[in-house]
């Protein structure tokens, strides 16, 4: 992997910046589906988030404003000033926060199996008890645990093995710092400020973000189109590349 100012990331492609935003335990290559289709397209970005990947001895992070300026600041090291945005589950947290911020920087914004408050209602299990299980089981159970959720065949999915593979590097304290950083943000009162033209994907088995959240995200973003796809849970992405990846394509392009 690449790496700017000690900061490691995925460039592949030529063409326009597409930029993908891991979830609470992923990295970079959990995106690997989407980059080797994408890469036809785009250049695509793909960065491990402080506290993940090969990130994962970066400073920690502990807000979810804080992940948004780290972003934005690595494309500027990379002189990118215009770019297709994409987060996923706690990095769609993010992108909704790099749109308030930075909307000018940002061309079309993704956001999928995401919500507009930290603290999700109906939850598979709350924040809190999140943090405890981390603390007391360990990351590594707890981590696949909570993974399991985001699958609906679970570990048996064909490409849980990313998942698997994205908890082993991520540390117990990079977690916690994510799971409060999530727990204290509220994007909901501005969401009016996005004004890019936006996608919202959910899986309508999704554990982590219920359609409630999903429904208010799309109610408040003015410029925003809603694709729900049936039968499959918080991972779509990877329970089916095929179907994601074309939904994403008509949009951005």
């Amino acid at each position: 992997m690449p790496e700017i100012n000690n900061f490691s990331y995925i460039d592949e492609g030529k063409g326009y910046p597409l930029v993908l935003v891991h979830g609470f335990l992923g990295n970079a290559e959990m995106w690997r589906p989407q980059i080797d289709e994408f890469k036809k397209y785009f250049r695509v970005i793909a960065p491990d988030l402080p506290g993940y990947g090969k990130n994962n001895k970066y400073k920690l992070i502990n807000s979810i404003e804080g992940f948004a300026s780290e972003i934005f600041n690595f494309l500027q090291n990379l002189k990118i000033e215009k770019f297709n945005l994409l987060g996923h589950s706690m990095g769609g947290m993010i992108v909704q926060q790099m749109s308030v911020n930075f909307s000018s920087h940002i061309n079309k914004l993704i956001c999928y199996s995401t919500g507009s408050i930290g603290e999700m209602p109906n939850r598979f299990e709350t924040i809190d008890e999140s943090r405890k299980k981390i603390k007391t089981n360990g990351l590594e159970i707890t981590s696949l645990n909570i993974a399991k959720t985001w699958f609906v065949n679970g570990e048996n999915d064909t490409n849980f093995y990313l998942c698997k593979n994205a908890s082993s590097e991520t540390t117990l304290d990079a977690a916690d710092a994510s799971l409060v950083a999530m727990k204290s943000w509220n994007g909901k009162n501005n969401l009016y400020k996005i004004n890019n033209k936006t996608l919202i994907i959910w899986g309508d088995l999704d554990k982590s973000y219920d359609k409630n959240q999903i429904d208010i995200l799309h109610s408040n973003i003015k410029n925003s189109e809603l694709k729900i796809i049936n039968g499959f849970a918080h991972n779509v992405h990877l329970e089916n590349p095929k179907i994601f990846n074309k939904l994403l394509l008509d949009f951005l392009i």
